[in-house]
């Protein structure tokens, strides 16, 4: 039977287990139905992640009679085709996909048991968006794999930097360019377009505050460059690039000078085909990227105009070039 004081929460990080131990104290206190709910749900979770640190290190798989270093691995996972993925890649990373959404599941269930004035609700809430950043920054990466314009260095760091995902769980820190994916995200989770003039120049002090110098160099370095701007254009506004087209040969047309959220859906004749991040649910952040990945590669496909990878891609392989 579980404990009904607290989680069996040995196998999270210390400061995670601290955490969801003090929000189950005060369920215990306010409402139990709920604690036990959320207790339960624990308890699978650290099962799994006790299952998960059985599996072999990434960097040192092996199999019977055969022996494959992490170097043999960057080069299959940069020379490999995404659907080639699913059976040739080791089990571990596979269970630390599975993990990482199941533990996206849980703490979310757990903040949803919660009022957001319990002290400590804003720090599970940041554990939610971390580890959805963490499965984000995943993909990002295996789009860039997948990539055939990135040069063969910049696939054998890529690959890298995802077997130390794999190898050392949610530690995004532990890992070089994913905290400035973090942080990218975070900026824009926080920075709702304005529209206006629909320049983007608002937009982008917005987000580039408390950016590193990186990105300030990136946004110099690519001033000029049509696709990232197309790209960057997308991830400000959160339209698609035919839908920028569009509303701007509107305000053109008919001598306007500005336009607000409101007015977006009016100029389109229908709703914008990127969801709106303006939410309380944080999976519209991962919509929001998965959907300009979608529209990028069939444009790609197509050889249609607009930007044919997205701004998180774009920025990745400046980082690593």
């Amino acid at each position: 039977m579980p404990c009904k004081t607290a989680p069996s929460t040995g196998s999270l990080p210390e400061h995670e287990a601290a955490l969801v131990e003090e929000a189950l104290a005060w369920l215990d206190a306010e409402h139990r139905q709920e604690a036990e709910l959320v207790r339960r749900r624990f308890d699978c979770l650290v099962s799994f992640s006790a299952s998960l640190s059985l599996f072999p290190s990434i960097r040192e798989h092996q199999f019977p009679g055969i022996s494959r270093n992490a170097r043999q691995l960057v080069t299959a996972l940069a020379d490999m085709a995404p659907y080639s993925y699913l059976l040739h890649v080791p089990a571990r990373i596979h269970a630390m996909r599975s993990f990482l959404v199941t533990k996206f599941h849980t703490f979310s269930f757990l903040s949803k048991t919660l009022p957001e004035s319990a002290g400590f609700f804003e720090r599970i809430r940041s554990v939610v968006y971390t580890t959805l950043f963490t499965i984000m920054s995943e993909d990002v990466y295996f789009s860039c794999l997948d990539e055939p314009s990135f040069p063969s260095g910049i696939k054998a760091r890529l690959a890298d930097d995802l077997i130390s995902l794999w190898d050392s769980g949610t530690e995004l820190a532990l890992v070089k360019h994913f905290p400035a994916l973090e942080a990218l995200w975070k900026a824009r989770n926080e920075s709702p377009p304005s529209f206006g003039t629909m320049d983007g120049n608002s937009e982008i002090l917005r987000i580039s505050i408390d950016q590193d110098e990186a990105w300030r160099d990136f946004l110099t370095a690519n001033d000029t460059d049509e696709e990232t701007r197309r790209a960057l254009e997308e991830f400000l506004f959160g339209l698609t690039y035919e839908e920028l087209l569009a509303v701007r040969q509107r305000l053109y047309r008919f001598g306007i000078h500005a336009v607000d959220f409101n007015e977006i859906r009016s100029y389109l004749g229908s709703r914008p085909k990127y969801p709106v991040m303006m939410t309380s649910d944080p999976r519209a952040i991962y919509d929001f990227y998965m959907e300009r990945k979608e529209a990028a590669r069939m444009r790609k496909r197509e050889k249609r105009r607009g930007p044919h990878k997205t701004l998180e891609e774009i920025y990745l392989k400046y980082r690593m070039g």
